[in-house]
């Protein structure tokens, strides 16, 4: 398989997909179709996991028929009630790019753990398979964030797998919860300093080095420094935006 022989990572803030003009059914946003340009293929094979979702059986029907009209070959990982592939390992690195879905990031990066993903996904992003993913599906690729795994109130959460030494904000400016806990978890040192995205802008890094955001609606990137005083400083950064 010809890589295009980077690392790249695409955290969504939020604004993967969209309602389609078909009733209930919804399609890629601009985002998605970025994330699919990284890996230099005419024709991408794309993975989609909702782990974080309990592989929820709707909304991954949801995704592959959002993919309908595009030219990329979809398939699918799921661990519930086993795995759906006989080798989960050889699966993910014959992908051309991943995407994992929203949900619980907590609860996501627990059984990737436990079936030995963790380590596969690094493999894979070594071998330039492009991975990209929504709120929790941004925030595992990081050492943490604020996560609701555990409720309704957030929680910073510093599990995740590392690939990038960074903290993260999804959801950045339609959740009141999140800017303020991420600035109070970064300045107490409970999470590293980072980066976030407001709905419909995405963060890509290529190896660890965040590179750009790009956006497909509106909305802002953000940096966020501790300030040498207990604090942190908040720096905005203006995304490229995307072209539908």
């Amino acid at each position: 398989m010809s890589r295009v022989g980077q690392s790249h990572i695409l955290a969504i803030g939020g604004g993967s997909f969209r309602p389609s003009s078909r009733n209930g059914s919804i399609e890629p946003s601009a985002l998605l179709r970025y994330a699919l340009d990284l890996t230099g293929q005419d024709r991408p094979r794309l993975g989609l996991l909702a782990t974080a979702t309990g592989d929820d059986a709707d909304w991954l029907l949801k995704m592959y028929g959002a993919f309908r009209e595009w030219d990329v070959e979809v398939s699918h990982l799921a661990l519930f009630p086993m795995p759906n592939v006989e080798d989960p390992r050889e699966w993910v690195l014959s992908q051309d790019a991943i995407y994992v879905s929203g949900g619980s990031v907590a609860n996501l990066a627990a059984l990737w753990r436990l079936h030995g993903l963790d380590d596969v996904f690094e493999e894979a992003w070594r071998a330039g398979v492009v991975l990209c993913g929504q709120s929790a599906g941004a925030l595992c690729w990081h050492v943490g964030g604020n996560t609701d795994s555990f409720g309704p109130t957030l929680r910073p959460w510093a599990e995740g797998l590392g690939l990038l030494p960074f903290s993260c904000g999804v959801h950045y400016d339609s959740d009141p919860q999140r800017r303020e806990l991420l600035h109070r978890s970064v300045a107490e040192g409970e999470l590293p300093e980072g980066y976030a995205a407001d709905e419909g802008v995405a963060l890509h890094y290529v190896g660890t080095d965040f590179i750009q955001a790009v956006s497909a609606d509106g909305g802002s990137a953000y940096r966020i420094e501790r300030d040498g005083a207990g604090g942190v400083k908040e720096f905005r950064i203006e995304p490229r935006r995307l072209t539908t």
